[in-house]
């Protein structure tokens, strides 16, 4: 149901008293015009009866008798359909009417890029401006925004394919990262297991220089330790054989002179004091740096294969044809 058609109706179950649509209609038999039945009631208690006891229509002036005002049944079932489909709830009619002067909106305003209603044509605001009949503009706007729907509709589609390929890239990404996270995991792992083993293997090696040395200094301080006993022990029969008697003094006198005379320490072999080999940890810095390198570079590797028909006469090609050497 188009606006224009809406307006009809409602200037037909208008009031004309109240001006609004009609609430309990009464008409007045003699000329059919119909008013809210409080409105009309208020109405006929207000104006003066003339001697006949008649009342006069507010719309034609035409003598009536209070009697002769009937419920218009027709009409209140025209209001409450009225208000089933044009009227939602908190909202008013008003919307397809001009709300300054209250009437229809059946033109449109170029300038302002609104509707308006003849009195506002001819009102300061709109003096001047192009105005069309609502319908004449309506297929304009139409056609318009019909070619803005195709072109609106044709980035849709394109946003949404660009959404799905990013959402595929995203996927394809993941598909890349994860492995080479998982490679580069097992990688280090790798490393640091050699880590560990050589770890293992330089600990194993200075526990063995470290036995071996430290049975060095042993062997050194159990003879230096019998030297001394063997010492202390000549000592003591020299301080008693001074303190006893000649007998005691002169026997065996040639051993212990012998032992006395040729008595000399024995002094050890060289000891160990430092270590044959200290462990070097490698520069792994360097090392590190050098391989980044190494990989940048072998990111610009290509495998080539050398044309024998096409190679220099010196050179002779191996049989994979990707190395060379010269003819001496």
């Amino acid at each position: 149901m188009t606006s224009a058609v809406l307006v009809d109706i409602r200037d037909e179950v208008t009031c004309p008293i109240c001006l609004e649509l009609l609430t309990e209609p009464l008409s007045i038999d003699c000329c059919g015009h119909s008013f809210c039945q409080a409105c009309i009631t208020a109405n006929s208690d207000r104006l003066v009866l003339n001697p006949e006891g008649k009342s006069s229509c507010p719309v034609c002036r035409t003598a009536y008798q209070p009697g002769n005002l009937r419920p218009n049944r027709h009409l209140a079932i025209i209001v409450k359909r009225l208000r089933e489909v044009v009227l939602a709830p908190g909202k008013q009619l008003e919307v397809i009417l001009c709300a300054v002067h209250g009437e229809k909106l059946q033109l449109f305003c170029k300038e302002d890029g609104k509707l308006i209603c003849w009195l506002c044509e001819r009102s300061q605001e709109h003096h001047g401006h192009h105005t069309f009949l609502m319908e004449e503009v309506a297929q304009e706007y139409q056609e318009m925004f019909q070619e803005s729907l195709k072109k609106l509709r044709k980035e849709q589609h394109e946003a949404e394919r660009l959404k799905a390929l990013i959402q595929e890239k995203r996927e394809s990404w993941k598909n890349q990262v994860e492995p080479e996270r998982h490679r580069i995991q097992t990688e280090f792992k790798q490393l640091r297991s050699i880590l560990d083993r050589e770890e293992q293997r330089e600990l194993k090696k200075l526990e063995s220089e470290e036995r071996k040395g430290l049975s060095i200094i042993e062997k050194a301080e159990g003879d230096l330790i019998h030297q001394s006993q063997s010492l202390k022990d000549l000592i003591s029969d020299l301080e008693h054989r001074c303190q006893g008697s000649a007998v005691e003094l002169l026997q065996d006198v040639s051993d212990v002179t012998k032992r006395s005379e040729f008595w000399t320490l024995r002094k050890p072999q060289a000891l160990p004091t430092k270590l044959k080999s200290l462990f070097r940890a490698p520069d792994l810095k360097r090392m590190l740096r050098v391989f980044r390198e190494l990989t940048d570079v072998q990111s610009y590797w290509v495998d080539v294969t050398l044309n024998p028909q096409t190679a220099n006469l010196n050179l002779v090609l191996s049989k994979n044809r990707r190395q060379m050497g010269e003819l001496l």
